[in-house]
């Protein structure tokens, strides 16, 4: 086989899953009383009424030995990056919370030892106790070897820009562990416009609300404080970079007027340096043409959202794009493997 026709690897990095504890546990969560935007989803899927369409997720969130790998061998999809799906464990009592974060991390870790060619991991911990968090996080990096973090965006209402929330930050960043930032329902200080027409999660409120807790990431100060901190968003970058140039000028005009605190780069500074994109969810030429030439190359990586999104589509937005093989293979899994430290074929 010549190099020219060699398969190119395939690994998608935002492949959602869940485990019987959470899900039970979200399911409690969605029959109790309460006003939390995430409970329209919470609802559908782990207290599904009607057999409608989201209600169909849970099994598949559920399965990773099964469906999952005959889809993705029909697919051509050498390896998913797996992340505890949302909400992940940020609804829950602290305690409850680093329990199931503890088991999930554990769970994660077996399938991955007993699929290593076609898994591979993103550690979830409880925000809600940062310090338990970060033990956590070496845990799961230094002796499961899990790939990096998630979290699902706001804990309680507040972004990683609050200093109580900094031992996870440092405990990344001494761990070279990127976090992927996954989107949650906008959180209750600005839920109220997201109530009507299905605005609430992937049409608007998902982006609206990632892009938020980045942007405060970037205006706040955090990577100077942490230099050396990778976060990665998923469909194609919440649209943050689009905005780049007018966070710059503006945030500058904060700066001289003393509403934002002095920083040592710009916004678009920070993000080129501490941020990747993937491409979840939002399968446009276009927009991953904007994004390469916006970031770079090197700063997106290629995912499928599973089960949330199908497989088949996402494989044929990349095979098709129009890029060059070279920079085909970092979208596919050059990228994925430097920031994710997975193994190289």
């Amino acid at each position: 086989m010549t190099p020219a026709s060699k398969p190119i690897r395939r690994i998608a990095t935002e492949e959602a899953f869940s485990i019987p504890e959470v899900a039970a546990g979200l399911r409690d969560i969605a029959r109790a009383p309460g006003n939390s935007l995430d409970l329209t989803l919470v609802e559908r899927i782990y207290d599904a009424k009607v057999d409608d369409v989201q209600a169909r997720l849970l099994p598949r969130l559920l399965d990773l030995e099964k469906e999952r790998l005959k889809d993705m061998d029909a697919n051509g999809v050498d390896m998913q990056l797996l992340s505890l799906t949302a909400p992940g464990v940020q609804m829950f009592d602290a305690d409850t919370a680093a329990e199931l974060a503890t088991l999930a991390n554990d769970k994660l870790a077996a399938v991955i030892k007993r699929h290593p060619t076609r898994f591979a991991g993103l550690a979830t911990f409880a925000p809600q106790s940062p310090k338990r968090a970060a033990k956590e996080m070496g845990r799961a990096m230094k002796k499961l070897k899990l790939n990096g973090f998630i979290l699902n965006s706001h804990t309680h209402n507040e972004y990683l820009d609050n200093p109580k929330y900094f031992p996870i930050l440092e405990a990344a960043e001494d761990l070279d562990g990127c976090i992927y930032i996954h989107p949650r329902a906008p959180s209750d200080g600005m839920a109220a416009p997201f109530r009507d027409y299905g605005l609430d999660s992937a049409q608007w409120g998902y982006g609206i609300e990632v892009s938020t807790h980045a942007v405060r990431m970037l205006v706040s100060g955090v990577f100077d404080r942490f230099p050396k901190l990778k976060i990665c968003i998923g469909h194609m970058g919440e649209a943050v970079h689009f905005w780049l140039w007018r966070l710059d000028y503006m945030n500058k005009n904060a700066q001289n007027r003393g509403s934002a605190p002095k920083t040592k780069l710009t916004p678009s500074e920070y993000f080129k340096r501490n941020f990747v994109i993937t491409t979840s969810g939002q399968e446009s030429h276009l927009a991953l043409d904007f994004s390469i030439k916006a970031l770079g190359i090197d700063n997106v990586l290629w995912a499928i959202d599973y089960p949330y999104q199908p497989s088949t589509p996402a494989v044929a937005f990349m095979d098709s794009a129009p890029v060059s093989a070279a920079e085909r293979e970092k979208l596919y899994h050059g990228n994925a493997e430097r920031v994710f430290h997975i193994k190289p074929a």
